[in-house]
């Protein structure tokens, strides 16, 4: 039963069964009237047919709301976290969880526009997104009513699903009526799949999963080599030709899907303390990372360069656990993005079956001086002998714990 009477509530909706289960689910348990909200992320899908569902089910058409958000997820969203290099655990790139805050913000703007009390999302009460989602609700709007059905309701069983969807005349399609191998959760930075023929971590993730790149095995035997141009930090050019931030990315998803790189096979510790097991696909992504890190190496000072490496983590896990509306998130964005007023310039990349590799980058702000660093005599800005000095100041505690190691017979 629904706990508070709720007049209007607008559903992240996807279009697909589970969303439309929670559509008329709303609708019959609080009796409310319902607004759905389906963003175009890049993540490959005809939305049209979200469109005719939601009428199907009786949404009105001036509250249905389906908007292409990609340049926007990836110059406000995507871009700002790669110029922190950002990987949860070392290694993941936080394709699902960066694109949550923009569509909770979206909800909020269509609540306010629309007048209405609630909102709504189709993320499980095991997982990390129901936290990201109404975190971002919460902070863009405190007084917002969230209605998380998977929480509420007495469905547990995908037969019950389809009992709910039959009664209330729901179409299913055949390939959702029986227990899917496995979900999917896709944009355009990455493509996740989780549960079912996944979650033995020691069983080897089936061919059959895989969808935004090609077995690296069988990707070509002649590398591709690519310029990528940065300024202040974000992408701008693939081979010298300019495009827009989404634009960008599904070229380097391109070229990332036809050399078989971006895969990646992980354990991780979610927020709400379990252990999950999934496989992300993160081609573009995976280039822009190594790209970045390229134009770094030069532009950036070893000082700035290390503390951004130290602060990374915690920026990663603030973004994982869902604080991406947090001042502490938007302190450190500040300080990301001021370390970034330099790294301007050109990174040259070889892509070859699932690696991605720096082979040249060069800048107008280059900190790299091949005179100082040569091994050739006749350079007057260093002083090898200055060296002696440096070494003896730095081993002056050393040689202090080794005298007491001495005397003490240790």
């Amino acid at each position: 039963m629904a706990e508070k009477r709720v007049k209007k509530v607008v559903l992240a909706y996807s279009g697909g069964l589970d969303t439309s289960i929670i559509l008329k689910w709303l609708q019959t348990t609080y009796g409310c009237e319902v607004v759905t909200f389906t963003a175009d992320l890049g993540q490959g899908e005809e939305l049209g047919p979200a469109r005719e569902k939601a009428l199907l089910l009786g949404i009105k058409p001036e509250n249905i709301f389906i908007e292409d958000v990609r340049e926007e997820f990836v110059r406000d969203y995507v871009f700002p976290m790669f110029r922190a290099n950002a990987q949860y655990e070392g290694l993941y790139l936080l394709g699902t969880s960066i694109a949550r805050p923009l569509i909770a913000k979206k909800q909020i703007e269509i609540a306010e526009r629309m007048g209405a009390d609630a909102v709504s999302h189709g993320a499980t009460g095991k997982g990390n997104d129901q936290v990201r989602f109404e975190l971002g609700y919460y902070a863009l709007k405190p007084d917002i009513t969230i209605i998380a059905p998977w929480r509420e309701w007495d469905l547990r069983s995908r037969e019950q699903l389809i009992a709910f969807a039959e009664q209330h005349q729901i179409p299913i399609a055949k390939d959702k009526r029986g227990e899917a191998p496995f979900s999917v959760d896709a944009n355009l930075l990455h493509a996740s799949s989780e549960g079912k023929v996944l979650e033995d971590p020691a069983v080897e993730v089936p061919d059959y999963v895989y969808s935004r790149t090609i077995d690296p095995e069988t990707a070509p035997d002649k590398a591709t080599v690519i310029t990528v141009d940065f300024e202040k930090g974000d992408p701008v050019a693939i081979d010298g030709v300019k495009m827009s931030p989404a634009t960008l990315l599904a070229k380097l998803n391109e070229l990332g899907r036809a050399n078989g790189i971006g895969r990646l096979d992980l354990v991780e510790n979610r927020f709400v303390g379990m252990k999950s097991r999934g496989m992300y696909e993160t081609p573009g992504g995976t280039i822009l990372y190594f790209a970045h890190r390229g134009i770094e190496s030069i532009t950036l000072d070893r000082g700035a360069g290390h503390l951004k490496d130290e602060l990374m983590p915690k920026y990663a896990e603030l973004i994982y656990n869902g604080f991406w509306f947090s001042p502490e998130r938007e302190m450190l964005q500040a300080m990301i993005d001021k370390s970034q007023e330099f790294v301007t310039g050109r990174v040259t990349l070889k892509l070859y079956k699932g690696s991605a590799w720096v082979i040249g980058r060069e800048s107008p702000y280059s900190l790299y001086d091949q005179d100082l660093v040569t091994f050739e005599e006749g350079n007057v800005a260093y002083d090898h002998r200055d060296a002696a000095g440096f070494i003896r100041l730095n081993a002056l505690r050393l040689r202090t714990l080794g005298q007491r190691k001495k005397k003490l017979g240790l």
